[in-house]
C-alpha cells in the first residue's frame, strides 16, 4: 500500500511540474503578444540602408495593417509560392492562405522603400510549438527587385533578435523540400 502511495504522489508531483512549466511557456507567449512593437527595443534595425536600398522596417499586428498592404502581401505570397505549393502534397488553397495571413494572432515585419511602398515582409507569430515558446515564421517574401541584397537575411536577424528579446526559445519555420534556394538561405541565415 505504501509503495503505491509513493508512486501516486510522484506522478501527481510530476503532473504539477509539467503544468507549471507549460503555464510559464504560455505566460511568455502571452507577454510577447501583448507588446505594442516587439521591434521597438531595437531601433537601429528599423532601417536597412545598403546595397543600393534605403528601406524602413516596421513591426505591427495584422489588425493594424491597411487592406492595401494585406492585399499586396497576399499577392506577393501567391506570386512567389503558388507553384511551390502546387508541387507539394499540400496544394495551393487560396482561401486558407488568406485566412492564415490575416489571422488575428499574425504579426508582420514590413520593409518599405523611400516612397513608402512595401517591398518585403515577414509574417510571424509568438506561439507554443511542441511545448516550447517560439517565434514561428510563416512567410518571408521579397519582391524580385530587392532580392539578393541582404534584405531577407536582415529580416531573419530581426526575428532572432525579437525572439531573444521576448524570451522565446527559438525561431521555427517550415521550408518545402523542393525549394532548394529557400532551404539553403535559411540554413545560412539561421547559423
Amino acid at each position: 500500500m505504501g509503495r503505491k502511495s509513493v508512486r501516486a504522489k510522484e506522478k501527481k508531483q510530476k503532473r504539477q511540474e509539467e503544468r507549471a512549466a507549460m503555464a510559464a511557456v504560455c505566460a511568455k507567449v502571452q507577454a510577447a503578444n501583448q507588446l505594442g512593437d516587439p521591434l521597438g527595443a531595437f531601433p537601429v534595425f528599423k532601417k536597412f540602408d545598403r546595397n543600393g536600398l534605403n528601406l524602413t522596417i516596421e513591426c505591427c499586428r495584422v489588425t493594424d495593417l491597411d487592406q492595401k498592404t494585406i492585399d499586396w502581401a497576399f499577392e506577393l505570397t501567391k506570386t512567389n509560392m503558388q507553384l511551390l505549393y502546387e508541387q507539394s502534397e499540400w496544394g495551393w488553397k487560396e482561401r486558407e492562405k488568406r485566412e492564415e495571413l490575416t489571422d488575428e494572432r499574425a504579426w508582420y515585419l514590413i520593409a518599405r522603400d523611400e516612397l513608402s511602398m512595401p517591398v518585403a515582409f515577414v509574417h510571424f507569430r509568438f506561439d507554443v510549438e511542441c511545448g516550447d515558446e517560439v517565434l514561428y515564421c510563416y512567410e518571408v517574401q521579397l519582391e524580385v527587385r530587392v532580392r539578393r541584397k541582404g534584405v531577407g537575411k536582415f529580416l531573419v536577424q530581426i526575428l532572432q533578435l525579437m525572439a531573444n528579446g521576448t524570451q522565446m526559445k527559438k525561431v521555427v519555420l517550415t521550408v518545402f523540400k523542393h525549394n532548394h534556394g529557400a532551404y539553403q538561405f535559411f540554413r545560412d541565415a539561421l547559423q
